[in-house]
């Protein structure tokens, strides 16, 4: 209590136990299951930070229902329901079951779905994927040992790829072409001179 004169010794004791690094530092375990966890982990915390990850279902949670996400959703635990993002990233763990179809950009595969996928860029199936269900995606990526029970279209996907950019583009080119137009128009309007009896006429 307070302070006093006298400084405090370490307090030693003779247990015959002593601890090995590893016990001390789990995380320094050469065991490839921890070093990968820790790297999940790392990875996490940095799309966390840089705001890429939009969601986590974490291994033990159960959700039920219509998910929608913008950036990046990554799921540990079981998922049911739905999942759609125009735009953003699918990332089911390798503990990670979701039950549900899929319509996302971008899905990386390593648990189990049972529903169909339909990414709209990229599909990638690691070597612990289980699926069961429809794969739709103009890029596909499955490794030695993924395991898919389904039927698998690409040309269809691709198509629907093309067609989204062209929209885009003519989207684009219209809305460019409307200000590009309006610009022309306020130009010509300073440059305008209204003649005197235009002048008398406002």
């Amino acid at each position: 209590m307070g302070r006093s004169s006298k400084t405090e010794q370490p307090v030693e004791t003779n247990n015959a136990q002593t601890q090995s690094p590893n016990t001390l530092y789990p995380a320094t375990n050469a065991n490839q299951s921890s070093s990968r966890a820790v790297s999940d982990s790392e990875s996490m915390a940095r799309d966390i930070k840089e705001g890429r990850l939009s969601g986590f279902v974490g291994s033990g949670t159960v959700l039920t229902g219509e998910t929608s996400f913008q950036a990046m959703l990554r799921v540990d635990g079981h998922l049911t329901g739905r999942v759609t993002s125009e735009s953003g990233t699918l990332i089911v763990g390798s503990t990670g079951r979701v039950d549900a179809n899929i319509l996302v950009a971008a899905a990386v595969i390593n648990g189990i779905v049972n529903g169909d996928i339909v990414a709209t860029e990229k599909l990638e199936l690691g070597r612990t994927a289980q699926v069961l269900g429809n794969v739709q995606a103009p890029r596909l990526i499955i490794e030695d040992g993924a395991l898919i029970e389904g039927s698998c279209s690409m040309i269809k996907a691709r198509e629907a790829v093309e067609q989204r950019k062209i929209e885009a583009n003519n989207r684009s080119q219209t809305s460019e072409l409307a200000a590009f137009e309006a610009t022309e128009a306020e130009n010509r309007s300073e440059y305008f001179v209204p003649s005197d009896d235009e002048a008398a006429a406002s």
